[in-house]
């Protein structure tokens, strides 16, 4: 396995490396950003971000590109993700490592991270083939009405630091077979990740005269967060983030009557009713709610379980809790790594403290671990259904484990909360579970049936409603919010009937 000196050197990460790509590499002009290892807490590199003129730089790229990039057959463009696709093969073991170092998730997650986009290359290779409109019948004698779908523009996408690689990639190779080029604004936790993807597809695009299709603007809120949302020359912008930062975007991206994506926030449940098996029940709660050590927007927050088997469910999730390792993510074996930062490690255990200042009983965990990096236990606190801490979204290894009494109160609880992402049942029931999937059941965008609430394929539409943002993202048709849709009249008759039997003149 490489380790972190070697992962830096296959994918060209020097001791500090340019943040902005504008159709080339360009010196980026804004203040220096550092990245730090969270499992160690030492730097690993410096990037220089964009400023003012280099996001104007970016910009200018992907508008002039797309100009020719969008004639280009969308087979053909295509080939060109396919191409990515096959470069992200041949590194993944050192672009899943480089996630790990910079984000904390383990090496298996990282490179299934890269994965991902692997899988998100193909399903858009496929798609350049399958940019479907419709045939329509018209109520006027000789006359042809179609649909079709043209490109919609460049593209801002704004990626947040727990997947800095596959969010990307659910919008960017999708994008660019529908016929975008793009701008990028990456986490700043996560600066280096991006940088070795771009470097990736400028390898690929290099010569071929569609450098500008895939653009990077690394940079701060000034010089490029705010004047992205606000570029009437992006149509769409595509945010992954919380919930504060998505009513700032998606307000400002209305007030010049562009379009938003928006993937926010998640505080998801898995009910377990008293038919469930256990066995299961434990193993998808686990994963759910300690992988990526609790920081993916698909984590499990609330474990609702019918009070019959509650004790013997604790019993079972304890034993696990404390057989995870902990450890450095890049080392064989660790199943659990650390936290990105401080202020996480700060925000969990405030977490923990409210939770117990308003009725909750910690069964496991609650400490921030004595070593070096990042690290907090896996953490179960049993809290009641109306505790005010669980309608948010806590950003951590935190589990909150609820006794329900039926199904009908563990869907109330579990939708009672403003977001609205992921969710899951654990039950034998048939009965059960068609209520769970029911216009009664689950409010989510992603409803699962004995599997946890994370780990959601590609080929489906990745995202979830109310707080969450209403925004679908990679698989099923969610091309569509790449391209603008153009309804078509052909009228080959000799006269000119109108619709609605309108006579006129």
């Amino acid at each position: 396995m490489l380790n972190r000196e070697q992962i830096k050197q296959e994918l060209g990460i020097g001791a500090t490396n340019s943040g902005v790509y504008a159709g080339m590499w360009l010196e980026g002009s804004g203040d220096e950003l550092v990245s730090y290892d969270p499992t160690t807490t030492e730097a690993i590199a410096a990037t220089t971000q964009a400023g003012r003129n280099d996001y104007e730089k970016a910009v200018r790229s992907a508008v002039e590109t797309f100009t020719n990039w969008r004639m280009v057959p969308a087979p053909e463009r295509g080939s060109y993700v396919r191409l990515i696709g096959e470069a992200l093969r041949d590194h993944k073991a050192a672009l899943g490592g480089l996630i790990s170092m910079e984000m904390g998730k383990i090496r298996a997650e990282g490179e299934g991270e890269v994965q991902e986009m692997i899988d998100v290359a193909d399903f858009a290779v496929g798609l350049s083939r399958q940019l479907y409109g419709l045939t329509i019948a018209s109520e006027r004698p000789r006359h042809r009405m179609y649909e079709q779908w043209h490109p919609l523009g460049p593209v801002g996408i704004i990626t947040a630091f727990n997947f800095p690689a596959a969010v990307w990639s659910w919008n960017a190779l999708i994008a660019a077979v529908c016929g975008d080029t793009m701008v990028w604004k990456p986490s700043p936790v996560t600066p280096l990740t991006s940088i070795a993807i771009t470097r990736i597809c400028d390898q690929v695009m290099a010569g071929t005269g569609f450098e500008g299709v895939f653009n990077l603007a690394m940079g701060d809120l000034d010089n490029v967060g705010i004047p992205m949302v606000a570029d009437e020359r992006l149509p769409l912008i595509s945010a992954t983030g919380s919930v504060r930062m998505g009513r700032e975007v998606g307000t400002a991206v209305a007030q010049r009557m562009g379009r938003s994506l928006l993937e926010l926030g998640g505080n998801n449940a898995i009910i377990v009713m008293e038919d469930a098996q256990l066995d299961l029940a434990v193993r998808g709660a686990l994963f759910a709610a300690a992988g990526t050590a609790g920081q993916r927007c698909t984590s499990l927050r609330r474990l609702l379980v019918h009070k019959s088997i509650s004790d013997a469910l604790v019993k079972q999730l304890v034993d696990a809790y404390a057989q995870i390792p902990m450890g450095d993510p890049l080392d064989e074996g660790t199943l659990m790594g650390p936290l990105v930062n401080t202020d996480a490690i700060a925000n969990t255990k405030a977490a923990v403290a409210i939770a117990l200042e308003q009725g909750g009983e910690l069964l496991y965990g609650g400490n921030e671990v004595d070593r070096e990096g990042h690290y907090f236990e896996p953490t179960l606190v049993k809290v009641p259904a109306d505790a005010p801490i669980i309608q948010q979204e806590t950003f951590g290894p935190i589990m909150w484990l609820v006794e329900v009494d039926s199904l009908d109160h563990a869907i109330a609880v579990q939708n009672g909360v403003p977001q609205g992402l992921s969710s899951a049942i654990f039950t034998d029931s048939l009965r059960n579970s068609e209520r769970f999937l029911s216009a009664e059941g689950s409010d989510c965008g992603i409803a699962n049936v004995n599997i946890g609430t994370s780990g959601a394929e590609i080929g489906g539409a990745f995202g979830g409603e109310k707080e969450t943002g209403g925004g679908r993202e990679s698989g099923s048709d969610s091309w569509k919010a790449y391209m603008r849709r153009q309804t078509v009249t052909i009228n080959y008759s000799d006269d000119l009937p109108l619709a609605q039997g309108i006579e006129f003149g």
